[in-house]
């Protein structure tokens, strides 16, 4: 009568209801839900969905009749109708266990948006209603499981981004001191290149000659004889005689 998440949901038979409907509206709601069950048992689950709909028309408050077509909605993937007749189904009931069935398959519906939180929620409600449905004690821990590694995951995400942003202003602020050293080297450099020229420039300079033609002709001729002199006392040292070596007595 309920779905596991790895399981089919199952169908609840029509019953004859004890309410104030003509006989007639209920054999033919009746007939209808036999109908759609047949149905879905041959897996056409969109012709299931009509007929249950016609029984509906003869009888909204049929619980078989929104608890089967909240089974063909499920086994469509459409969730979130199916959820819906599920409550409907909650709103009437019959039965106690078809109740808590479908609060059960409420969870499912749930499960299978992977939204843990509320298919928790619904699970608990259809064990405090069943306390001995197993199924329903399996799925509420594998959702309290699912539910646990997507905080998880999401922790990490956020500590991932913290760090990629930790990561993005270092790499600002390297980049802006090396700015500043890039600056600092050139201005010392600068510094440097100014510093040679003041002193290139504090540096006295040859001052021009101021020597006349005369003047500058007596020197040369000053210079000449002076090296001639040179020269010759370079020759006598050469000429001088050898120094001899000694015997080897």
């Amino acid at each position: 009568m309920k779905k596991n998440f790895l399981h089919t949901v199952s169908i609840i038979a029509a019953v004859t209801l004890a309410t104030a409907l003509p006989a007639a509206a209920q054999e033919g709601s009746s007939k209808l839900i036999r109908q759609g069950n047949a149905q879905y048992k041959k897996q056409q689950y969109a012709d299931a969905e009509a007929s249950y709909k016609k029984a509906l028309e003869r009888n909204a408050k049929s619980m078989e009749g929104n608890f089967n077509l909240g089974n063909s909605l499920y086994e469509q993937k459409r969730y979130d109708a199916a959820r819906q007749q599920y409550a409907n189904a909650i709103k009437t009931p019959t039965r106690k266990e078809t109740a808590a069935d479908a609060t059960y398959n409420i969870g499912n519906t749930f499960m299978e948006d992977k939204k843990w939180e509320e298919s928790i929620q619904s699970y608990k409600k259809a064990l405090k209603a069943n306390p001995a449905d197993e199924q329903a004690r399996y799925n509420l821990a594998y959702a309290q499981e699912m539910l646990k590694k997507q905080q998880q995951q999401q922790g990490g995400g956020k500590d991932n981004k913290e760090q990629k942003d930790k990561d993005k202003q270092q790499d600002k602020q390297d980049q802006q001191n090396k700015d500043k050293q890039d600056k600092q080297d050139k201005k010392d450099q600068q510094d440097q290149k100014d510093q040679k020229d003041e002193k290139e420039q504090q540096q006295p300079k040859p001052k021009p000659s101021k020597l006349s033609q005369e003047e500058a002709q007596r020197l040369l001729q000053a210079l000449a004889q002076q090296e001639k002199k040179l020269q010759e006392d370079k020759m006598k040292k050469v000429k001088g005689s050898p120094v001899g070596v000694e015997k080897d007595w």
